[in-house]
């Protein structure tokens, strides 16, 4: 029986097979534009699976071709009606407060136990943008189109800007925070927003099963520990790291996951988080 639930979603569609959850952004009329009301449920979905190694890959996708188009304009435009504080901005701005919730979003996804594989085509835009720069793997069609359309509407991407800096470094941010980013899939992985790029929707596919093959033959618990020592590496002291991360190497040697790699790899076996029955 699954420790975890999964929540009821109206702009989500979650589908589990074995240990891979599939989320769709699933608004193909609007090009899966993200509603407050979808991020609440992105940020809902993995707050479910924070404490569970049943689910070991999200793959994040988008439903009608799109990936996603950035924001739902329409509805900022709903809370932009609402009275703004004196000043605006403040803590009590609900615009700056619904913005916020971008931020949260993408800070839970970056940092979520599991793999997280975004598969990228037509419009990914705004948060599709970002939801592409916290993905551990990134996979797009070369005809997908990639955009940072905020500042031709007059506003920043403002929750976005942090994660492109830490995905491609500060003189490629720079350059797309001016130009509107206007890339394509070879072009997104030139300067490392993606790390494949395929010709097609099959070649895509192909290449989506060879990754969730590939993270299948690492063991869920050590996943979970590396990406939490990598994205410290941004923010922790480098000294007050590398003693956690002996901490962590000490307990993982002598638990369940490092007893058996290291006993599947003298018996040359697959271990038990790799069989097919896994």
């Amino acid at each position: 029986m699954a420790n975890f639930e999964l929540p009821a979603t109206a702009h989500l569609a979650l589908e589990l097979s074995g240990s891979i959850l599939t989320v769709t952004l699933n608004r193909p009329e609007v090009r899966n534009a993200m509603s407050f009301a979808m991020v609440e449920e992105l940020i809902a979905v993995f707050d479910a699976l924070e404490d569970t190694h049943e689910v070991r890959v999200v793959v994040l996708r988008g439903a009608g071709g799109n990936f996603c188009a950035g924001g739902d304009i329409k509805d900022m435009a709903k809370f932009r009606m609402l009275p703004a504080p004196d000043p605006a901005g403040g803590p009590d701005d609900p615009m700056a407060v619904g913005n916020r919730k971008f931020g949260t979003m993408l800070s839970v996804i970056e940092t979520a136990p599991q793999a997280v594989v975004v598969v990228a085509e037509g419009a990914v835009m705004g948060g599709g943008f970002g939801l592409a720069c916290v993905a551990d793997v990134s996979l797009a069609r070369a005809d997908a189109t990639f955009r940072l359309p905020e500042t031709s509407l007059g506003i920043p991407p403002a929750q976005i800007a942090a994660f492109i800096v830490r995905r491609v470094g500060l003189t490629q941010a720079r350059r797309l925070a001016v130009t509107g980013g206007r890339l394509d899939g070879h072009q997104a992985k030139a300067i490392g927003i993606v790390h494949e790029v395929y010709a097609d929707s099959e070649a895509l596919e192909l290449g989506l099963a060879a990754t969730l093959a590939d993270i299948r033959r690492c063991a869920p618990e050590a996943v979970a520990i590396t990406k939490d020592l990598v994205i410290s590496s941004l923010s922790e002291n480098i000294e007050v790291l590398l003693d956690r991360a002996a901490r962590d190497f000490a307990v993982a040697i002598r638990g369940p996951e490092g007893q058996e790699g290291t006993m599947a790899f003298i018996e040359k076996r697959a271990p038990s988080w790799a069989r097919d029955d896994a």
